[in-house]
């Protein structure tokens, strides 16, 4: 089920802003405040600051704002996700719940090899009939575990051990909460081409928040080539 003003992310997965206390302003005060300076309304003289700073990356002014995230990804981007540490995360709990049957299967055109040495891949697509064997299995095997899981919690086995069975393409969920320097340095290497493709579409969509709540500091990121300060 995708969450109303989310942006869908992958078959199953979305991203929605849960609330922001984040604008444009917060990083102008929380570096004029050196000078014993305060502003209620941006000019362009502060946008030319959020320049300057973004520049020369004096980065603890784009620190005094936050966004919070509810986000729904695939495990295995999950893992990704939270080896970002500058951010604050909860997660849907398996011991607690019942499991999701939401389980990720990627589109055709997402099926890809992989070519090349440890740390230099590339990737290139697959055959069609290749394309639709991957599919395929991915189903078979996301049914079995997900049947095998009930069946052992049917039997009286305790959720935190029955999830054990279920494969890293199950679908969790997760609060995120990340100031604008944060999520600056998230973007600049998840919504990178380098970074996988699954969480690259994340990052693409937790981007589009950042730019529609803060439109100075994102085009003061994009023109500094996208290096978060």
């Amino acid at each position: 089920m995708i969450a109303q003003g989310s942006v869908p992310v992958l078959d199953h997965g979305f991203v929605r802003l849960d609330d922001a206390m984040a604008d444009d302003l917060s990083v102008v005060n929380g570096a004029r405040v050196s000078f014993a300076r305060h502003k209620a309304e941006m000019d362009d003289s502060d946008a030319g600051l959020i320049r300057f700073l973004m520049r020369e990356r004096h980065g603890t002014p784009f620190e005094h704002n936050s966004f919070r995230f509810h986000i729904r990804a695939p495990i295995f981007v999950a893992r990704e996700w939270f080896r970002h540490r500058v951010g604050s995360f909860n997660e849907f709990s398996m011991r607690y719940a019942k499991a999701t049957d939401d389980f990720y299967v990627p589109e055709p055109d997402d099926v890809r090899s992989q070519v090349g040495k440890p740390g230099a891949y590339s990737f290139e697509p697959v055959e069609p009939g290749v394309a639709e064997t991957t599919r395929e299995e991915m189903r078979a095997v996301y049914e079995a575990a997900f049947s095998a899981y009930e069946r052992l919690v049917e039997l009286g086995v305790a959720r935190e051990l029955a999830r054990s069975v279920l494969p890293v393409g199950a679908y969790t969920e997760f609060y995120w909460t990340v100031n604008a320097r944060a999520l600056m340095n998230f973007v600049s290497l998840r919504a990178d081409e380098a970074a996988q493709r699954e969480i690259r579409r994340y990052a693409l969509a937790v981007e589009r928040f950042l730019d529609e709540h803060m439109p100075v500091t994102y085009a003061a990121f994009v023109a500094n080539d996208r290096t978060a300060p």
